[in-house]
């Protein structure tokens, strides 16, 4: 195998999220500034930098408030959340053939685990690392590196796999292989230009790989 360390991201990757997110994200900025954006500006930045960050970049002085409602409206949609499909194939597929998988997010731990609650696929990842773990985001590498460093792996024997421009810089800049996936609908192909491999479905996920 090329690859015996695969680190997924979440949003956009695993988790058919985009939606809800744009949902909560329209919620907040509505509910808190009284300000309509298009779904380009509320998307923007997703994946990168925590939700803190995210807020920010909207009002700088309104950041808490925006957090707030934005996770009180968020946490009640993840009832409805689905995985993509053939994720959950690719993931068996990779486990069997021996492989260590992990998932590296901005998500809060708290909030992966309403999305495990909803979804039975907690079992198939051997680390996690959420975006209450580490002091630098995505694209800093450090949440990366860290889910390595819990599975004793080296950067050369991984593959990170993620939707987002944040997630490809974080990869390369781990020295990781980055795998870039168009089904999360949250940010373009052209996003993913510094991707090694850029994947339109979950069975060329696996060729890659």
């Amino acid at each position: 195998m090329r690859y015996p360390v695969v680190l997924f991201d979440f949003d956009g990757t695993v988790v058919d999220s985009g939606g809800i997110i744009l949902a909560s994200m329209r919620h907040a900025t509505e509910t808190v500034l009284a300000r309509s954006y298009s779904e380009q500006e509320l998307m923007a930045n997703v994946g990168g930098p925590g939700l803190e960050a995210q807020m920010e970049a909207f009002a700088p002085d309104r950041v808490e408030a925006l957090v707030r409602v934005y996770r009180a409206h968020n946490e009640a949609l993840h009832d409805e959340l689905e995985a993509f499909d053939g994720i959950e194939h690719a993931l068996t597929a990779l486990k069997d053939e021996g492989r260590t998988l992990g998932l590296v997010t901005a998500k809060r731990r708290g909030t992966v685990d309403l999305a495990f609650a909803r979804l039975p696929i907690e079992h198939f990842f051997d680390v996690v690392v959420a975006g209450n773990e580490t002091e630098r985001h995505k694209p800093d590498p450090a949440p990366l590196l860290l889910a390595l460093e819990r599975v004793e792996a080296d950067a050369a024997d991984a593959a990170y796999v993620g939707d987002s421009p944040y997630d490809m810089q974080a990869a390369r800049s781990a020295g990781m292989y980055a795998v870039g996936v168009t089904w999360g609908r949250i940010h373009d192909r052209d996003a993913l230009r510094d991707a090694d491999v850029v994947v339109e479905t979950a069975e060329e996920l696996l060729a890659v790989l």
